[in-house]
């Protein structure tokens, strides 16, 4: 839509500010993460595209992509390529990076999977030109990311691995350079995810938050997504941990690890809410944005807005303010208690 290759308009006129491509084969990706319409056994859909982060993702031509981005770059100001599992899926990435830096100028992420790379495949990526690089572990522990990504879904992906390459960017890229992208929903209690985005942070990087949607052709099809209150209490820590606001060691959580206080006096995080910026996207930033890759509806629908794409209005902070104050048990699924 924003390139003018599929008719549209974002709700409340959102904008979206980064280029995200994702590699896509014949032969689909190989890995067989449970909550993603992309893995390697989801079910025909009449053919359509297969989904992720709530949108089809169709097929164009790299060199239309970059003809119609030259025409818009005075709106897009970073470009993401995001790896799947499959055998060229690093070669690949290689070429994008240092064909659409030497083609558009803007400073490209990659979103990298450490199953299809080796030993300084991280230094290769940035002298192809790649400025960040975020690696999506998602679950925020150990038996949750097997239980979705590894072992139990018969996937390829392995917890330590996935620490390292991110531990391994942040050394190479330096501070901030590095993401993590991390999902709220699979089955964490909120102590837990606190403990993930801390552990980013102590690397030197910073967190790229979601929301669990249930993508179409996903073995998490039918699940539920968190609820609001669980997501918005790990949005406000995320974003006083990834700012250095507050030590994680010093918020307090109740019997079953929910947040019951932040570590900072009532005035100074009740201006924080006011101001909504702590639960719109986390991503990349860009030339003129604390974050470029702010995927307008990328994880909640405009009547649920989990990730605000824009900086939210009065009425979306009343709402937050209700939502961060309700103490309700997060919804666990049948498929997250197994």
């Amino acid at each position: 839509m924003t390139l003018g290759l599929r008719p549209g308009v974002f709700y409340r006129d959102a904008r979206l500010y980064c280029l995200n491509l994702l590699l896509t084969y014949p032969e689909a990706c190989y890995a067989n993460c449970s909550y993603c319409g992309l893995r390697r056994a989801r079910e025909d859909h009449g053919g359509r595209p297969p989904s992720f982060i709530r949108v089809e993702w169709p097929v164009f031509s790299l060199e239309e992509i970059i003809g119609r981005t030259r025409g818009r770059l005075n709106l897009i100001e970073r470009i993401c390529v995001s790896m799947t599992m499959h055998p060229r899926a690093y070669d690949d990435t290689i070429f994008l990076v240092r064909h659409l830096r030497k083609k558009l100028g803007l400073p490209v992420s990659v979103l990298a999977n450490p199953s299809t790379m080796e030993e300084g495949s991280i230094e290769d990526l940035s002298r192809a030109g790649a400025d960040m690089v975020s690696v999506a572990i998602d679950a925020a522990t150990a038996g949750l990311f097997d239980r979705h990504r590894g072992g139990g879904v018969g996937g390829p992906h392995k917890w330590d691995l996935y620490w390292r390459t991110l531990d391994e960017a942040a050394l190479i890229l330096g501070r901030n350079r590095a993401g993590c992208h991390l999902i709220a929903g699979l089955g964490e209690t909120e102590r837990e995810m606190v403990g993930a985005i801390a552990r980013v942070r102590r690397l030197g990087g910073r967190s790229h938050l979601f929301s669990f949607y249930p993508e179409e052709g996903s073995l998490l099809a039918e699940a539920r997504p968190c609820s609001a209150s669980h997501f918005r209490r790990i949005q406000l820590a995320r974003f006083l941990i990834d700012y250095d606001m507050v030590d994680a060691g010093v918020m307090e959580f109740d019997e079953y690890g929910r947040i019951t206080g932040y570590g900072l006096e009532g005035d100074v995080l009740d201006e924080l809410v006011r101001s909504g910026t702590p639960f719109m996207t986390s991503g990349c930033p860009g030339k003129n944005r604390q974050c470029a890759c702010n995927r307008p509806f990328g994880d909640g629908p405009p009547g649920d807005i989990r990730s605000f794409p824009f900086a939210p209005q009065e009425a979306d902070i009343r709402q937050i303010r209700k939502e961060l104050a309700t103490y309700q048990e997060t919804v666990m699924e049948e498929a997250f208690k197994s």
